[in-house]
């Protein structure tokens, strides 16, 4: 079927899609790898030398940090976009730059497939192929470990056999993916939701326990909606997302262990690393809670929710995904502040916030008699605000009129 054809692979050099790369081989395809830096920290040399010594015709190493972070996780950022109220979408957010890139990986050498290593019951083979679909329909994907039904131990088999260097052991079964704005961790005894992660699942963040025994403060500048200043140094934001990476992660702050619920149907055990994100989310969030009003709050709590589902569902390129974008992007217009934040042993809290467009008002809002709030007001308001109830309680019989007791 492959035979002859060109077949542009979003290789990562784990073990998914280095068998991917083999079995095209031996299918008689041509096979190019394209390899995006998102900030996984992996060396770009060793990553094409590897690619091409398993079977590309060609490996393409391309640094995308810069358009990820612009394009993708600020958007992500100003929406508050957690699945699940907690995964901040790093993974999901890659994706559809990683198909983006692929078409364009694919309109330069001829190919007439794209394909990546998802398996039949991941999230990703959705955001690739649904991505694909909305910006190259004329494009084939193909999915050979999802197509094959490959298990993991059939991978690594596979990939023993051919003599294929992967990270992925018996001795360490996880599957692992990072980027700038987190890292993942899945399978092996971590498909036990019973299973306490141990040390060796992360890298990011140290042990609560082990984290300093002084707490640290940081001060995270927001101008519109995006973080511009670290303890009050301008920074672009991807060195300002790697430098709070290492700062919240050495204080053991970024640690997600969640139930998801998968775009395919099933429940799965997540672990997730994500300190500058979790830091910058709880911060912004504080952000607009001094500069929004109470009805802009509320409705953007579900635009925020609906958000983080498209991006979670492979939606990115969609009316709806860009509508919301027009949304979210208003409201960010006073977003201009600062947030300080209480690390210390496996917690952020918020120690303090500023903004120059505060909807906070201490002489509205103190108790001291200088208050310029007028509390003699008050008492005609709460007669106004009551006035469906004592309607309703006055026609339908006093106490009785209460919801769910009429007979």
């Amino acid at each position: 079927m492959l035979q002859g054809e060109k077949v542009v692979l979003a290789y990562s050099g784990g073990l998914d899609t280095s068998v991917c790369l083999k079995w095209f081989e031996e299918q008689g395809a041509t096979p190019y790898a394209l390899y995006l830096d998102l900030g996984q920290g992996e060396p770009e040399v060793d990553v094409k030398v590897k690619a091409l010594e398993i079977g590309a015709a060609d490996a393409f190493v391309r640094d995308a940090r810069e358009e990820f972070v612009e394009e993708y996780v600020a958007p992500a950022i100003k929406a508050n976009a957690l699945y699940g109220g907690r995964y901040p979408l790093f993974t999901a957010l890659g994706r559809p730059l990683i198909a983006k890139k692929l078409v364009e990986a694919a309109r330069e050498v001829g190919a007439t497939s794209i394909a990546h290593g998802s398996t039949g019951k991941g999230n990703d083979q959705v955001r690739f192929d649904v991505t694909t679909a909305s910006i190259a329909p004329d494009l084939k994907v193909v999915a050979p470990v999802r197509d094959l039904n490959m298990s993991r131990p059939e991978e690594m088999e596979y990939a023993r056999e051919r003599g294929i260097p992967v990270p992925a052991t018996k001795e360490s079964p996880y599957s692992v993916d990072a980027n700038l704005w987190g890292r993942s961790i899945e399978a092996g005894p971590l498909e036990d939701p019973d299973h306490e992660p141990t040390p060796d699942v992360y890298e990011m963040t140290a042990e609560p326990e082990d984290a300093p025994d002084r707490p640290r403060y940081v001060e995270i500048g927001f101008t519109e909606g995006l973080p511009t200043s670290l303890d009050g140094r301008d920074l672009p934001l991807v060195d300002l997302i790697v430098e709070l990476n290492s700062i919240v992660g050495e204080h053991g702050v970024g640690r997600i262990d969640m139930v998801e619920d998968r775009l395919v149907g099933i429940k799965s055990r997540e672990i997730y690393e994500a300190p500058a994100a979790t830091a910058i989310i709880q911060a912004h969030k504080e952000l607009e809670s001094l500069t929004l009003t109470k009805d802009v709050l509320r409705f953007k709590a579900g635009v925020e929710q609906r958000y983080a589902e498209l991006t979670y569902d492979g939606l990115w390129f969609t009316p709806l995904k860009v509508a919301l974008d027009a949304f979210v992007e208003e409201t960010q217009r006073a977003v201009t502040g600062t947030v300080r934040l209480k690390l210390y042993k496996g917690s952020a809290t918020v120690a303090g916030r500023t903004a120059s467009k505060a909807l906070y008002s201490k002489e509205l809002a103190t108790y001291d008699p200088n208050s310029t709030f007028d509390e003699a007001a008050a008492a005609g308001f709460i007669a106004l605000w009551g006035l469906p109830a004592r309607q309703w309680a006055g026609v339908h019989g006093g106490t009785e009129a209460a919801p769910g007791t009429l007979r």
